[in-house]
């Protein structure tokens, strides 16, 4: 086994003593790493086999096959409290409903490793007598039952006990909480309305992004949307779209709507804005995906009552869409 550090990363490399065990077992053994930071490397694509991204634990593999590891620089063992302001859309004694500005990173990570939403709730909880968050999540993201985006606005639900967490995460797994985005895609999607249905995971060539790959391999993502508004007719069209989740995989929205040809305005990552619309982009000052979530429901893991909330689109969104609405030939469908 080889062990190299570089920019804070760590590689390890070396090849299977042992064939026919499961991929995170193997990695295990070979490693010295325990078998569920394993499955957290393998879910960031930070291993390869043979010079490929591999993801899926269960793989079997043959003798001799080389890894590669990439452990990234360990982050700080407790996050800090900051005085970071928040936009509070429900809170009780145990959960609270964030309605989180673009830019803003859900939990501290590598490269982020302060000013985070985790950050700013740490410091809430201490300040008004709100409590603790849940510990569940670990140190580094304690409360966190699911994600958005960085540069995607909107409703994010975080746990402060420990039996919220566990009933929020019941409901995320069975999918029966409702979450409704606002986006603004490139072009008019055929038809208006529809359901893509696409496994998601790591891309064989860039593990910093997601793809649709061959079921099996990925984690299996269904979107449903439908076209609220035609846009931007004279620039070549732009649309305002209502997406529904499904299912909940990292980065779904944006590869979803990639893969049928109407990536997000601004998505610098799957996207390419059209040529004609790229001078009122920049205009504007738009660098972000053009992806709000708009609606959040599920039922209150301790209380039993149905709650639905919903955040108005912000403002970088809105200056948006009015200058697309004036360049549009076909409004309201």
């Amino acid at each position: 086994m080889f062990l190299a550090m570089t920019m804070g990363e760590s590689i390890i490399e070396g090849v299977i003593a042992a064939g026919g065990e499961r991929l995170d077992k193997a990695l295990a053994t070979a490693s010295g790493l325990s078998r569920e930071r394993v499955k957290a490397l393998l879910g960031e694509g930070r291993i390869a086999l043979a010079g490929k991204v591999a993801s899926q634990a269960s793989l079997k593999l043959a003798e001799g096959t080389a890894f590669r590891i990439i452990v990234p620089r360990a982050a700080p063992a407790e996050a800090a409290p900051q005085d970071i302001p928040l936009v509070i859309t429900y809170e009780d004694e145990h959960l609270i409903v964030i309605d989180k500005p673009a830019g803003l990173v859900v939990h501290p990570a590598a490269g982020n490793l302060d000013g985070t939403l985790v950050n700013a709730l740490l410091h809430h909880c201490a300040k008004n007598g709100g409590g603790q968050l849940s510990g569940i999540g670990g140190v580094a993201r304690p409360g966190i039952v699911h994600r958005i985006d960085k540069d995607t606005s909107g409703l994010l639900v975080v746990a402060k006990s420990d039996a919220a967490h566990e009933g929020l995460a019941r409901q995320f797994a069975d999918h029966s909480i409702t979450r409704a985005y606002l986006a603004i895609t490139a072009g008019h999607p055929a038809p208006p309305a529809g359901t893509v249905r696409g496994a998601i995971g790591r891309s064989h060539t860039n593990r910093k992004k997601m793809a649709l790959v061959e079921e099996g391999r990925g984690k299996h993502a269904v979107t449903h949307y439908r076209t609220f508004e035609r846009l931007a007719e004279s620039l070549g069209g732009a649309a305002l779209v209502e997406c529904r989740l499904e299912t909940g995989r990292t980065h779904q929205l944006r590869v979803h709507l990639a893969s049928i040809g109407h990536p997000l305005l601004g998505d610098p990552v799957y996207g390419r804005n059209p040529s004609r619309l790229r001078p009122l982009l920049a205009e504007l000052g738009f660098s972000r995906q053009a992806l709000h979530a708009a609606e959040l429901g599920f039922i209150h893991p301790i209380s039993g009552d149905e709650l639905h909330l919903a955040s108005a689109m912000p403002p970088d969104m809105s200056a948006l869409l009015v200058r697309l609405r004036n360049k549009s030939a076909v409004d309201v469908l």
